[in-house]
Protein backbone atom coordinates (compact mmCIF):
# COMPACT_ATOMS: atom_id res chain seq x y z
CA UNK A 1 0.00 0.00 0.00
CA UNK A 2 1.13 3.26 -1.09
CA UNK A 3 2.34 6.32 1.91
CA UNK A 4 0.91 9.88 0.98
CA UNK A 5 3.52 12.49 1.07
CA UNK A 6 4.48 13.93 4.00
CA UNK A 7 5.25 17.95 4.06
CA UNK A 8 7.40 19.43 7.26
CA UNK A 9 4.75 22.04 9.14
CA UNK A 10 7.75 24.37 8.44
CA UNK A 11 7.29 24.28 4.69
CA UNK A 12 3.68 24.26 5.47
CA UNK A 13 3.56 27.24 7.07
CA UNK A 14 5.61 28.79 4.35
CA UNK A 15 3.34 28.28 1.57
CA UNK A 16 0.47 29.38 3.42
CA UNK A 17 2.10 32.74 4.37
CA UNK A 18 2.63 33.48 0.83
CA UNK A 19 -0.58 32.24 -0.42
CA UNK A 20 -1.94 34.99 2.10
CA UNK A 21 0.17 37.90 0.55
CA UNK A 22 -0.52 36.65 -3.15
CA UNK A 23 -4.13 37.46 -2.26
CA UNK A 24 -3.78 40.94 0.08
CA UNK A 25 -1.89 42.39 -2.86
CA UNK A 26 -4.27 41.29 -5.62
CA UNK A 27 -6.98 43.01 -3.64
CA UNK A 28 -5.08 46.31 -2.91
CA UNK A 29 -4.08 45.42 0.84
CA UNK A 30 -0.93 45.66 2.23
CA UNK A 31 1.40 42.70 2.50
CA UNK A 32 2.98 41.71 5.93
CA UNK A 33 6.18 43.47 6.89
CA UNK A 34 5.64 46.76 5.14
CA UNK A 35 3.69 49.44 3.77
CA UNK A 36 2.49 49.91 0.13
CA UNK A 37 3.97 51.72 -2.47
CA UNK A 38 1.74 55.30 -2.81
CA UNK A 39 -0.37 54.16 0.84
CA UNK A 40 -0.22 58.07 1.76
CA UNK A 41 -1.25 59.17 -1.85
CA UNK A 42 -4.07 56.67 -1.33
CA UNK A 43 -5.12 58.11 1.55
CA UNK A 44 -8.15 60.29 1.86
CA UNK A 45 -7.41 63.81 1.86
CA UNK A 46 -7.05 66.01 5.31
CA UNK A 47 -9.50 68.82 5.65
CA UNK A 48 -7.12 71.51 7.10
CA UNK A 49 -7.36 75.45 8.07
CA UNK A 50 -4.13 77.36 5.90
CA UNK A 51 -2.94 81.01 5.62
CA UNK A 52 -0.58 82.55 3.65
CA UNK A 53 2.48 83.66 5.36
CA UNK A 54 3.00 87.67 5.36
CA UNK A 55 4.79 90.49 6.79
CA UNK A 56 3.19 93.04 9.90
CA UNK A 57 4.77 95.33 11.71
CA UNK A 58 5.85 93.80 14.96
CA UNK A 59 7.22 96.20 18.32
CA UNK A 60 9.54 94.13 20.52
CA UNK A 61 9.39 94.56 24.23
CA UNK A 62 11.68 95.17 27.24
CA UNK A 63 10.25 93.47 30.33
CA UNK A 64 11.60 94.79 34.12
CA UNK A 65 10.16 95.27 37.33
CA UNK A 66 10.79 98.95 39.16
CA UNK A 67 10.59 100.81 42.52
CA UNK A 68 8.21 103.58 42.49
CA UNK A 69 9.61 106.95 44.33
CA UNK A 70 8.03 110.45 44.82
CA UNK A 71 8.63 113.09 42.09
CA UNK A 72 9.98 115.02 45.20
CA UNK A 73 10.16 113.68 48.95
CA UNK A 74 11.64 115.13 52.18
CA UNK A 75 11.51 114.34 55.72
CA UNK A 76 10.66 117.92 57.89
CA UNK A 77 13.34 118.02 60.78
CA UNK A 78 13.37 120.98 63.48
CA UNK A 79 16.93 123.02 62.92
CA UNK A 80 16.99 124.55 66.46
CA UNK A 81 16.46 122.60 70.19
CA UNK A 82 13.11 124.05 71.12
CA UNK A 83 9.42 123.28 72.24
CA UNK A 84 6.61 123.08 70.33
CA UNK A 85 4.09 125.60 70.66
CA UNK A 86 1.45 124.10 67.75
CA UNK A 87 0.75 122.07 65.39
CA UNK A 88 -1.28 122.94 62.22
CA UNK A 89 -1.46 120.01 60.38
CA UNK A 90 -3.18 116.20 60.51
CA UNK A 91 -2.12 112.91 59.01
CA UNK A 92 -2.25 112.80 55.24
CA UNK A 93 -2.85 116.30 54.64
CA UNK A 94 -2.29 117.90 51.46
CA UNK A 95 -0.28 121.37 51.63
CA UNK A 96 1.26 123.41 49.40
CA UNK A 97 4.34 125.51 49.29
CA UNK A 98 4.71 128.28 52.04
CA UNK A 99 1.45 126.72 54.66
CA UNK A 100 2.83 126.75 58.30
CA UNK A 101 3.45 122.81 59.59
CA UNK A 102 4.55 124.10 62.82
CA UNK A 103 5.71 126.94 65.15
CA UNK A 104 7.55 126.45 68.00
CA UNK A 105 8.30 128.83 71.37
CA UNK A 106 10.37 131.69 70.43
CA UNK A 107 9.62 134.12 73.02
CA UNK A 108 12.94 135.20 74.00
CA UNK A 109 14.22 135.82 69.80
CA UNK A 110 10.92 137.75 70.04
CA UNK A 111 11.61 140.03 72.60
CA UNK A 112 15.47 140.23 71.08
CA UNK A 113 13.93 141.01 68.02
CA UNK A 114 11.94 144.26 69.33
CA UNK A 115 14.83 145.15 71.34
CA UNK A 116 17.06 145.06 67.74
CA UNK A 117 14.09 146.80 65.97
CA UNK A 118 14.25 149.25 68.42
CA UNK A 119 18.71 150.01 68.68
CA UNK A 120 18.19 150.22 64.59
CA UNK A 121 15.53 152.84 64.51
CA UNK A 122 17.93 154.87 67.28
CA UNK A 123 20.98 154.76 64.97
CA UNK A 124 19.07 155.09 61.84
CA UNK A 125 17.60 158.42 63.36
CA UNK A 126 20.96 159.24 64.77
CA UNK A 127 22.73 159.03 61.02
CA UNK A 128 19.95 161.21 59.72
CA UNK A 129 20.18 164.26 61.96
CA UNK A 130 24.48 164.11 61.83
CA UNK A 131 23.63 163.68 58.01
CA UNK A 132 22.83 167.38 57.97
CA UNK A 133 25.12 168.40 60.66
CA UNK A 134 27.96 167.01 58.14
CA UNK A 135 26.62 168.84 55.01
CA UNK A 136 26.42 172.11 57.24
CA UNK A 137 29.99 171.88 58.45
CA UNK A 138 29.32 171.39 61.90
CA UNK A 139 30.39 168.11 62.80
CA UNK A 140 33.41 166.28 61.14
CA UNK A 141 32.30 163.63 58.22
CA UNK A 142 34.66 160.85 60.59
CA UNK A 143 32.02 161.48 63.17
CA UNK A 144 29.34 160.36 60.47
CA UNK A 145 31.24 157.61 59.11
CA UNK A 146 31.24 155.98 62.78
CA UNK A 147 27.03 156.75 63.21
CA UNK A 148 27.05 155.07 59.70
CA UNK A 149 28.79 151.19 60.65
CA UNK A 150 26.99 151.62 64.21
CA UNK A 151 23.66 151.61 62.07
CA UNK A 152 24.83 148.43 59.77
CA UNK A 153 25.39 147.01 62.25
CA UNK A 154 21.97 147.36 64.02
CA UNK A 155 20.68 146.41 60.94
CA UNK A 156 22.20 143.17 60.53
CA UNK A 157 21.23 142.46 64.41
CA UNK A 158 17.83 142.60 63.07
CA UNK A 159 18.25 140.36 60.11
CA UNK A 160 20.08 137.70 62.37
CA UNK A 161 17.38 137.43 64.33
CA UNK A 162 14.84 137.31 61.54
CA UNK A 163 16.73 134.25 60.70
CA UNK A 164 16.64 133.04 64.03
CA UNK A 165 12.63 132.98 64.09
CA UNK A 166 12.37 131.56 61.10
CA UNK A 167 14.24 128.60 62.25
CA UNK A 168 11.49 128.52 64.63
CA UNK A 169 8.50 128.08 62.72
CA UNK A 170 8.52 125.17 59.95
CA UNK A 171 6.93 126.08 56.27
CA UNK A 172 6.26 123.18 53.28
CA UNK A 173 9.25 123.53 50.82
CA UNK A 174 6.99 122.41 48.27
CA UNK A 175 3.55 121.21 47.13
CA UNK A 176 2.81 117.59 48.30
CA UNK A 177 1.26 115.10 51.04
CA UNK A 178 2.29 114.67 54.62
CA UNK A 179 2.91 111.58 56.51
CA UNK A 180 2.15 110.67 59.62
CA UNK A 181 2.49 113.39 62.48
CA UNK A 182 5.60 112.05 64.60
CA UNK A 183 5.42 115.51 67.14
CA UNK A 184 2.81 117.13 69.66
CA UNK A 185 2.41 121.19 71.21
CA UNK A 186 4.96 120.55 74.40
CA UNK A 187 7.16 118.57 72.76
CA UNK A 188 11.10 119.54 72.70
CA UNK A 189 12.73 118.57 69.70
CA UNK A 190 16.35 119.17 68.67
CA UNK A 191 17.96 119.65 65.52
CA UNK A 192 17.36 116.75 63.37
CA UNK A 193 13.80 115.53 64.71
CA UNK A 194 11.74 114.28 62.49
CA UNK A 195 8.15 116.29 62.33
CA UNK A 196 6.28 114.75 59.60
CA UNK A 197 7.35 113.57 55.64
CA UNK A 198 6.63 115.15 52.81
CA UNK A 199 6.08 113.77 49.36
CA UNK A 200 4.96 115.43 46.12
CA UNK A 201 3.72 112.42 44.11
CA UNK A 202 1.74 114.18 41.14
CA UNK A 203 4.20 112.55 39.18
CA UNK A 204 5.70 109.18 39.90
CA UNK A 205 9.40 108.70 39.47
CA UNK A 206 10.09 104.73 38.27
CA UNK A 207 13.48 103.59 38.09
CA UNK A 208 14.51 100.10 36.71
CA UNK A 209 17.37 97.88 35.55
CA UNK A 210 17.67 97.15 31.44
CA UNK A 211 20.68 94.66 30.26
CA UNK A 212 22.90 96.53 28.34
CA UNK A 213 22.25 94.84 25.50
CA UNK A 214 19.27 96.62 25.25
CA UNK A 215 21.30 99.91 25.37
CA UNK A 216 21.23 100.76 21.75
CA UNK A 217 16.66 100.59 21.90
CA UNK A 218 16.29 103.09 24.87
CA UNK A 219 15.62 106.76 23.84
CA UNK A 220 14.26 109.63 26.02
CA UNK A 221 10.21 110.26 24.85
CA UNK A 222 9.65 106.29 24.69
CA UNK A 223 6.80 104.85 25.77
CA UNK A 224 6.64 102.57 29.07
CA UNK A 225 3.57 100.80 30.28
CA UNK A 226 3.67 99.41 34.12
CA UNK A 227 1.10 97.27 35.92
CA UNK A 228 0.82 97.32 39.91
CA UNK A 229 -0.46 94.00 41.84
CA UNK A 230 -2.43 96.42 43.53
CA UNK A 231 -4.48 97.03 40.54
CA UNK A 232 -4.13 94.43 38.23
CA UNK A 233 -6.65 95.62 35.64
CA UNK A 234 -4.98 98.92 35.37
CA UNK A 235 -2.21 100.40 33.06
CA UNK A 236 0.09 102.44 34.11
CA UNK A 237 0.80 104.63 30.58
CA UNK A 238 4.44 106.71 31.36
CA UNK A 239 7.50 108.32 29.55
CA UNK A 240 11.25 107.32 29.59
CA UNK A 241 12.80 110.28 31.08
CA UNK A 242 16.48 109.41 31.79
CA UNK A 243 19.06 106.51 31.17
CA UNK A 244 21.67 106.04 33.21
CA UNK A 245 24.99 107.44 32.28
CA UNK A 246 26.85 104.01 33.72
CA UNK A 247 26.62 100.53 33.22
CA UNK A 248 26.87 98.31 36.44
CA UNK A 249 30.14 96.16 35.74
CA UNK A 250 28.88 93.46 37.94
CA UNK A 251 25.34 93.06 36.85
CA UNK A 252 25.95 94.54 32.97
CA UNK A 253 22.89 96.43 33.30
CA UNK A 254 22.21 99.99 33.27
CA UNK A 255 19.57 101.91 35.39
CA UNK A 256 16.02 103.75 33.42
CA UNK A 257 13.77 106.26 34.72
CA UNK A 258 10.37 106.37 33.65
CA UNK A 259 7.86 109.27 34.69
CA UNK A 260 4.45 108.60 35.25
CA UNK A 261 1.63 111.13 35.40
CA UNK A 262 -0.58 110.01 38.76
CA UNK A 263 -3.23 112.67 38.96
CA UNK A 264 -5.13 109.77 40.37
CA UNK A 265 -2.53 109.45 43.05
CA UNK A 266 -3.33 105.81 42.96
CA UNK A 267 0.40 104.75 42.64
CA UNK A 268 2.51 105.37 45.63
CA UNK A 269 6.20 105.62 46.53
CA UNK A 270 7.56 102.33 47.17
CA UNK A 271 5.62 100.51 45.02
CA UNK A 272 6.86 97.28 42.81
CA UNK A 273 5.63 97.68 39.15
CA UNK A 274 6.14 95.46 36.43
CA UNK A 275 7.81 97.81 33.14
CA UNK A 276 7.18 97.40 29.57
CA UNK A 277 9.28 99.42 27.15
CA UNK A 278 8.68 98.95 23.93
CA UNK A 279 11.04 99.21 21.36
CA UNK A 280 10.47 101.23 17.64
CA UNK A 281 8.14 99.03 15.51
CA UNK A 282 9.67 96.50 12.41
CA UNK A 283 8.85 94.22 9.80
CA UNK A 284 8.42 90.83 10.67
CA UNK A 285 7.45 87.45 8.81
CA UNK A 286 4.70 86.33 11.43
CA UNK A 287 2.99 83.09 11.53
CA UNK A 288 -0.47 82.27 13.90
CA UNK A 289 1.35 80.22 16.82
CA UNK A 290 -1.12 77.34 16.12
CA UNK A 291 0.90 76.74 12.87
CA UNK A 292 4.35 76.18 14.69
CA UNK A 293 5.33 72.60 15.56
CA UNK A 294 7.71 71.77 18.41
CA UNK A 295 9.49 68.48 19.17
CA UNK A 296 11.91 68.49 21.75
CA UNK A 297 14.39 71.53 20.24
CA UNK A 298 13.04 71.39 16.67
CA UNK A 299 10.43 73.50 15.29
CA UNK A 300 9.04 73.03 12.14
CA UNK A 301 5.65 73.46 9.82
CA UNK A 302 3.76 72.53 7.33
CA UNK A 303 3.80 74.14 3.84
CA UNK A 304 1.28 73.38 1.12
CA UNK A 305 3.15 72.89 -2.18
CA UNK A 306 1.43 72.82 -5.61
CA UNK A 307 -1.25 70.23 -6.08
CA UNK A 308 -2.41 70.36 -2.69
CA UNK A 309 0.79 68.25 -1.05
CA UNK A 310 2.41 69.06 2.31
CA UNK A 311 5.59 69.13 3.26
CA UNK A 312 7.71 69.71 6.37
CA UNK A 313 9.94 72.90 6.73
CA UNK A 314 12.36 73.45 9.79
CA UNK A 315 12.19 76.91 10.78
CA UNK A 316 14.01 79.16 13.52
CA UNK A 317 11.35 80.71 15.83
CA UNK A 318 12.00 84.45 17.15
CA UNK A 319 9.90 86.72 19.56
CA UNK A 320 6.45 85.72 20.48
CA UNK A 321 3.22 87.55 21.31
CA UNK A 322 -0.57 86.43 22.03
CA UNK A 323 -1.30 84.18 19.57
CA UNK A 324 1.64 84.89 17.18
CA UNK A 325 5.11 83.99 16.90
CA UNK A 326 8.05 85.68 14.53
CA UNK A 327 9.69 83.59 12.14
CA UNK A 328 13.37 84.42 11.78
CA UNK A 329 14.67 81.46 9.26
CA UNK A 330 12.90 79.08 7.02
CA UNK A 331 9.83 80.60 5.65
CA UNK A 332 9.54 83.24 2.63
CA UNK A 333 6.86 85.92 2.62
CA UNK A 334 4.39 84.29 0.40
CA UNK A 335 4.16 80.70 1.23
CA UNK A 336 0.95 78.91 2.10
CA UNK A 337 0.78 76.81 5.99
CA UNK A 338 -1.42 74.81 7.40
CA UNK A 339 -2.60 76.81 10.74
CA UNK A 340 -5.08 74.14 12.11
CA UNK A 341 -5.53 70.34 11.17
CA UNK A 342 -1.34 69.71 11.76
CA UNK A 343 -1.52 66.38 14.00
CA UNK A 344 -2.79 64.13 11.53
CA UNK A 345 -0.67 65.41 8.73
CA UNK A 346 2.84 63.56 7.62
CA UNK A 347 5.15 65.09 4.82
CA UNK A 348 3.43 63.96 1.59
CA UNK A 349 -0.14 63.65 2.59
CA UNK A 350 -2.76 65.91 0.36
CA UNK A 351 -5.08 68.44 2.52
CA UNK A 352 -7.76 70.09 1.30
CA UNK A 353 -9.18 73.60 2.16
CA UNK A 354 -11.99 73.58 4.97
CA UNK A 355 -15.13 75.41 3.12
CA UNK A 356 -16.35 78.37 5.19
CA UNK A 357 -19.42 77.89 7.46
CA UNK A 358 -22.09 78.82 5.79
CA UNK A 359 -24.94 81.12 8.35
CA UNK A 360 -28.50 79.64 7.92
CA UNK A 361 -31.22 81.81 6.83
CA UNK A 362 -33.09 84.00 9.23
CA UNK A 363 -36.67 82.70 9.81
CA UNK A 364 -39.30 85.09 8.69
Amino acid sequence: MSKAPRFSSKLAATLLTGGLASVLVACGGTPPGGAAPGAAAAMPPATVISTVVTTAPWTDVIEALGTTQASESVTLTAKVTEVVESVKFEDGDRVIAGDILVDLSGRAEVAGLEEAQANYKETRQQYERLEGLVASGTVPRSQLDTQVAARDSARARVESIRARLADRVITAPFDGVLGFRQVSPGTLVTPGTAIATLDDISVIKLDFSVPETFLAALATGQTVRARSAAYPDVEFTGVLATVGSRIDPITRAVTVRADFPNAEQRLRPGMLLTVRVEKPAREALVIPELALMQIGGQAFVYRVEEGGVVSRVDVRAGARRRGEVEIVEGLQAGARIVVEGTVKLRPGARVVEAAPPTLAPLAG
